[in-house]
């Protein structure tokens, strides 16, 4: 079978919030057409990111918060020594820089791992919006709580799985994030690469391998390079620990991680 072309790009996404297919995932969610409006002015469509280009590094100074249109981006840390850790992948939908909002610097960088297109709002003049407009205040704050969570479901994944809880659960939340998107829930391509899925999951790049090829002698997917075909999404689901009649909802955990 040949492998589709990458599920997280897409295309003929129109400019105004009140066009985007990302509506409903996004800040304008829940708000009336005539504050989407005003959301629309003060948002700047960047020049697409090519794959290894950044976003921002850590250290850079906060001035802004950015919402992904297509494509995908990875967040990491690095250590003294020169370590890298992701601490989270965004799809489109999905906000970065919300980390910064505090020390008012990213803690963080930001790298795109293909081509990436990208909403950026100041935050100060969004700051100003929400005081204006009590629907994208409530969004916000929905988003930030929802990031709280994620770092908690992150911990106990870390701290509570095996290697093949682990990539089940990854696998699964993907699966639902691509479907709540308008994907296929069974077949996607995976932007990251093993060694970064290893170092995303704490386990290392051989660990990955052999637990993808288990699945594969399983029957519960296929896996060509960077094609991912779910066969038994229920029984991946038992794997992960969720029940296999939760809804894409329900079972969505995104993003992993931002630290």
């Amino acid at each position: 079978m040949t492998a589709p072309q990458s599920s997280l790009k897409l295309s003929g996404l129109k400019t105004a919030c009140k066009s985007c297919s990302l509506h409903n995932l996004c800040l304008p969610l829940g708000m009336e057409i005539a504050d989407i409006d005003r959301l629309d002015e003060i948002i700047k469509r960047r020049k697409p990111l090519q794959k290894g280009e950044y976003l921002f590094h850590s250290g850079d100074d906060f001035h802004a918060i950015y919402a992904v249109r297509s494509g995908t981006i990875k967040t990491y840390i690095e250590s003294e020594n020169g370590d890298e850790q992701i601490t989270g992948v965004y799809l489109p939908g999905e906000l970065l820089g919300l980390d910064a909002i505090h020390d008012e610097q990213h803690p963080c960088s930001a790298i795109a791992l293909e081509t990436t297109s990208l909403c950026e709002m100041p935050f100060h003049t969004l700051e100003d919006l929400s005081d204006k407009v009590p629907e994208l205040r409530h969004q916000l704050f929905r988003i930030m709580s929802k990031e709280l969570a994620s770092d908690q479901s992150l911990l106990m994944l870390m701290a509570q799985k095996n290697a093949e809880e682990r990539l089940a659960t990854f696998l699964v939340n993907m699966s639902s994030r691509l479907n709540t998107r308008g994907f296929s829930a069974t077949e996607f391509n995976l932007s990251m690469s093993r060694k970064d899925l290893g170092n995303y999951l704490g386990l290392t790049i051989e660990t990955i391998s052999r637990t993808f090829s288990r699945f594969q002698k399983e029957g519960l997917l296929t896996a060509q390079r960077k094609y991912i075909q779910i066969l038994k999404l229920d029984e991946l689901k038992e794997l992960a620990g969720i029940s296999p009649h939760c809804t894409s909802s329900a079972s969505e955990w995104e993003p992993m991680a931002q630290k």
